[in-house]
């Protein structure tokens, strides 16, 4: 896990006697950046952090600046809990007793939860919604595929954090009075679809849009075989078209854990030699990135190209069935 810079508090100053116009000149000459009103960070380090870092930094400001015990929920209480979530602008989200609430101010929304359902725990010095409550809380307000990403994520181990798989028994077994009939519908429709063999978040939001688009399910952490050789354990593999799909995160070409000493160019170089290694098989290979992802008809427009089949429709004969993900390694030519 990531060491966050530190934050500079005005008030910590003002306690001490000491002036803040200092802070207001650093901030205007681009030394320093406002995270939010009375909170700074060195724009050096700011520029360092990735989106999802920067929100959880935004979350930490915004609990520096609260005065009365906050819980902090869905996608805030996500970054502190470490659940993967997909960003859009998102405000601070944080839990009220007030039946008023509900309205964002100053960045914050608040969602109303009666005092005493305020399911809350300590995590790192913050009050937080469970785990559980925070993957229920998300999977009924955010569109389908979006939601499957936190899923996805506590249904395995979180072995950095020290964290146990949550099985989906458990997490249905908590859907209670707070939600509403439609929303009960979507939070059912994500556990469902979950699946902890997704290997990314990249590859949970694929997977998501992949159904949404109307897509036939893929099988998921394919093993292609050539002979007795297992040439690559791929993302997702539609079998009836043989295509291979391929999420490209940007970890594999920056993260030392991912690099294990190589460089980014080598990195690219193994890839292309693996893909060209699947092809071979005569198997054919879409790949994507997260930039496609955010971009409208792009990813269904990649899998068109490549091949990969639609859902049959029940009314044609053919269920829907799900296929179940397996590593498919019976597979071999």
């Amino acid at each position: 896990m990531n060491t966050f810079p530190r934050l500079i508090l005005a008030k910590d100053l003002s306690r001490i006697g000491l002036s803040t116009r200092g802070l207001s000149a650093q901030a205007r000459s681009g030394k320093l950046l406002r995270v939010r009103h009375g909170v700074y960070v060195e724009a050096v380090r700011w520029n360092e952090l990735q989106p999802w870092e920067r929100y959880r930094l935004q979350v930490e400001a915004a609990a520096e600046t609260f005065t009365s015990p906050t819980t902090f929920s869905h996608h805030s209480a996500a970054a502190i809990s470490g659940i993967p979530v997909i960003l859009r602008k998102q405000p601070i989200h944080a839990l009220t007793a007030f039946s008023g609430g509900g309205r964002s101010r100053a960045g914050v929304r608040r969602h109303y939860v009666p005092e005493q359902s305020h399911d809350s725990e300590q995590l790192q010095g913050f009050l937080v919604t469970s785990r559980i409550r925070t993957v229920l809380d998300l999977a009924a307000t955010v569109p389908f595929a979006e939601a499957v990403v936190p899923v996805d994520h506590v249904l395995k181990p979180d072995a950095a954090r020290g964290v146990q798989a949550i099985p989906k028994e458990e997490l249905l077994a908590e859907i209670d009075g707070r939600y509403s009939q439609a929303a009960v519908r979507r939070i059912r429709a994500v556990v469902d679809f979950a699946d902890p063999q997704s290997g990314s978040p990249g590859e949970s939001y694929s997977r998501g849009l992949i159904h949404v688009a109307g897509f036939a399910p893929p099988v998921l952490q394919y093993e292609v075989w050539k002979g007795n050789a297992r040439i690559a354990i791929t993302d997702f593999y539609w079998e009836e078209t043989r295509v291979v799909g391929e999420f490209d995160g940007r970890e594999k070409y920056l993260k030392p854990e991912y690099l294990r000493g190589r460089t980014p160019s080598d990195v690219v170089y193994e890839e292309k030699v693996r893909e060209d290694r699947i092809r071979a098989t005569g198997r054919n290979v879409a790949r994507w990135v997260w930039s496609e992802l955010n971009k409208p008809g792009r990813l269904e427009q990649i899998l068109l190209d490549a091949g990969v089949p639609r859902r049959r429709r029940a009314s044609g004969g053919h269920p829907n069935v799900s296929v179940t993900s397996k590593r498919a390694g019976d597979t071999r030519i």
